[in-house]
C-alpha cells in the first residue's frame, strides 16, 4: 500500500520548508532552472556561470545554516537526523521549487557507516560544508555493466597502496579534489571479493586525468590514469578485500528519485507551454504539436511522469517503514531512463525542424536549444549507473524470482 496523503505533522513541515524556499531561494535561480538543469554536462540557462555560481553558493549557505545539507545525518555531522519521510518531503519541496540540487555525494553515507573515526573526522565535515569536489572511479575500458571485473590493481607496500590501473566515464575528475575508488587488492580472490574501496586524493603524483569529449559538446567525462600512485592504507572504507559491499552500500534516502520525478513534471509543462505558446502570425492558431500523433504521444509523456512520481511514492512508503528498496530502486531507474529517452525524443518531434536546432544564440531555436540539448544528452541514460539490460536483470531475479539464465 502507497501512502499519499500528508499526515498533519508532515503537512506542517512540508509548509515549514515551504516558507523556507520561499524567502531564502533567490529568483533568478528558478528562472535560470528552465534552461539550465544538468543537460549532458552543459548548462543553457539565463545566468552566466560566475552568476549562477555565485546564487548557487548563497542558496547552499542557507540550506546549510539550518543543517539540510545532510538531513538523515547524525547532527554530530553536520545532518538534522531527520526520518525518510522528512527528508523525502524536504526534497520534493526544494524539486518542485526548482531549487538547485545541494547535499553531499553518496561516498558521506558510505564513510558513515563503513569508516573509520579517522575518515569521518577527516571527510564528513567538508563534505558537508562543500569544501571538497568529488569523482567516482568504478568503470574502467573492459570493466562497465561487469563491474566485479576490473582490474586497476592497488599492491600493499607498508602503510601505502600502490595503484597501477585507469578508470574512464569519470564525471568531473577533471576538477575534483577527490576520487572514491574500487580497486582490485586481491587478484587470486573471486572477482566480487578482492576489491577494496579506497578514498584518493587527485593532486597524488602518478594521476593524470583526460576530459572526454561528448556528443552534447560537454567534456563532463574524464579517463583517470593511475601510475605507481600511493595511497594510505588507512584510506581503505570498510575491510580491505571486502569493498565490493561496501561500494554497495546506500545510505542516501533518495533512492525514491523524488527530483527526478518532479523534474520529469517540470519539463513536461515546459514542452507544452511551448507547444501552446508557438501559434502562426496569420491564423492564431497553434503551429506545434497539431498532429493526432503527436497529441497522443504528449499525453502518453504527461502519464508517464505521473507514473514515475508514483514510483517515488512507493519507495519512500517503504523507507519510511524501515524496509530498503531493492528490486523497487531498479523498477524506477528504469522507467525512469527510458522515459527521458521518450520525452526527449517527443520534444524534439513536437517542435518540429527547428526543434533540432543545437546553437542557442539562433533565434529561431526553441527554448535556446535545451530540447536538442536534452536529446543527445539521454541517449546515456539506458546506459549509465546500471544498463537497462542489468535492471532487468535486477528485477527478474529479486523481484520476480525468475531463475538465472
Amino acid at each position: 500500500m502507497v501512502d499519499f496523503k500528508d499526515t498533519p505533522e508532515q503537512a506542517a513541515w512540508r509548509a515549514e520548508v515551504q516558507r523556507f524556499v520561499d524567502q531564502h531561494l533567490p529568483p533568478a535561480l528558478r528562472e535560470d532552472a528552465r534552461y539550465a538543469g544538468s543537460l549532458g554536462g552543459l548548462h543553457r540557462g539565463t545566468l552566466t556561470t560566475d552568476q549562477r555560481r555565485e546564487l548557487t553558493a548563497k542558496w547552499r549557505r542557507a540550506v546549510l545554516d539550518r543543517g539540510w545539507i545532510a538531513p538523515a545525518w547524525p547532527k554530530e555531522y553536520g545532518g538534522a537526523d531527520m526520518s525518510p519521510i522528512q527528508q523525502f518531503i524536504l526534497r520534493e519541496v526544494f524539486s518542485e521549487s526548482q531549487a538547485p540540487s545541494v547535499g553531499v555525494p553518496d561516498v558521506g553515507s558510505t564513510i558513515l557507516v563503513h569508516g573509520s573515526d579517522e575518515l569521518k573526522k577527516r571527510y564528513l565535515p567538508g563534505l558537508v560544508e562543500g569544501k571538497e569536489q568529488w569523482c567516482q572511479g568504478y568503470s574502467e575500458p573492459s570493466s562497465g555493466s561487469d563491474l566485479a571485473s576490473i582490474q586497476t590493481r592497488a599492491i600493499r607496500d607498508g602503510d601505502d597502496f600502490v595503484i597501477n590501473g585507469q578508470k574512464i566515464w569519470t564525471s568531473g575528475a577533471a576538477t575534483a579534489d577527490m576520487m572514491f575508488a574500487l580497486v582490485r587488492t586481491d587478484p587470486d580472490a573471486p572477482k566480487h571479493r578482492g576489491i577494496t574501496y579506497l578514498l584518493l586524493d587527485m593532486k597524488s603524483p602518478g594521476i593524470s586525468v583526460r576530459p572526454l569529449g561528448q556528443m552534447t559538446g560537454a567534456r563532463q567525462f574524464n579517463e583517470v590514469f593511475f601510475e605507481d600512485v600511493r595511497v594510505p592504507v588507512r584510506n581503505a572504507v570498510g575491510e580491505i578485500n571486502r569493498g565490493w559491499y561496501v561500494g554497495a552500500t546506500h545510505l542516501d534516502f533518495e533512492r525514491s528519485s523524488i527530483g527526478l520525478a518532479v523534474g520529469f513534471k517540470h519539463r513536461m509543462q515546459n514542452l507544452l507551454d511551448l507547444v501552446k505558446a508557438e501559434r502562426d502570425a496569420t491564423s492564431g492558431r497553434t503551429t506545434l504539436g497539431r498532429s493526432s500523433a503527436t497529441r497522443a504521444a504528449l499525453a502518453e509523456r504527461a502519464i508517464e511522469a505521473d507514473v514515475a512520481r508514483n514510483f517515488s511514492n512507493r519507495i519512500i512508503t517503504l523507507q519510511n517503514r524501515g524496509v530498503i528498496p531493492n528490486y523497487e530502486a531498479s523498477v524506477q531507474k528504469l522507467f525512469s531512463s527510458e522515459l527521458h529517452q521518450r520525452l526527449s525524443n517527443t520534444a524534439v518531434k513536437a517542435l518540429g525542424l527547428y526543434g533540432g536546432l543545437y546553437d542557442e544564440d539562433d533565434p529561431r531555436a526553441p527554448d535556446r536549444a535545451v530540447w536538442a540539448t536534452y536529446y543527445l544528452a539521454t541517449v546515456s541514460e539506458t546506459i549509465g549507473a546500471g544498463t537497462s539490460e542489468i535492471q532487468r536483470n535486477v528485477i527478474a531475479t529479486r523481484g520476480l524470482g525468475l531463475p538465472r539464465g
